[in-house]
């Protein structure tokens, strides 16, 4: 990918090989002291969940669970800063209010490529966060 460098980039993760490749390619097109926000979005508990209920799963407690999970799967940054960041609601636009408010000249974001009807039932955050994004979004093909 020569020639596209950006100073701040955005790099959803959900946990998948895609996700965490796409955060290697983002380290891999970041300017030298640049940064990488990984950003991962968990979605609003049910209010009927048994751990809402029981008072046993709180949002914190979600978040720094999956803050230390990410921790422990991504790479080891070079010459850039990977800040983990983990959000409740809704991803594509939690990732683009994020993106936003971060100023982030570009969101690296996976495609998990669904046939049609997969993804008229599950939507696409990639095609959301291309839809609402504030700077350019490389969406990346398996």
């Amino acid at each position: 990918m020569s020639g596209l460098k950006a100073k701040r980039i955005v790099a959803p993760v959900d946990f998948s090989d895609l996700s965490l490749d796409a955060v290697d390619r983002a380290l891999q097109i970041v300017d030298e002291g640049g940064s990488v926000d990984v950003i991962h979005v968990l979605p609003t508990l049910p209010a009927m969940e048994y751990g809402n209920l029981y008072g046993t799963v709180t949002d914190k407690s979600r978040i720094e669970h999956v803050k230390n999970s990410l921790r422990e799967r991504l790479p080891d940054a070079k010459g850039a800063a990977i800040t983990i960041h983990a959000v409740v609601g809704d991803a594509g636009r939690e990732i683009t209010q994020f993106a936003e408010s971060e100023k982030a000249d570009l969101i690296v974001i996976p495609s998990h490529g669904y046939g049609f009807v997969k993804h008229i039932l599950l939507g696409s955050v990639a095609e959301r966060v291309v839809r609402l994004a504030h700077c350019p979004v490389l969406v990346l093909r398996s």
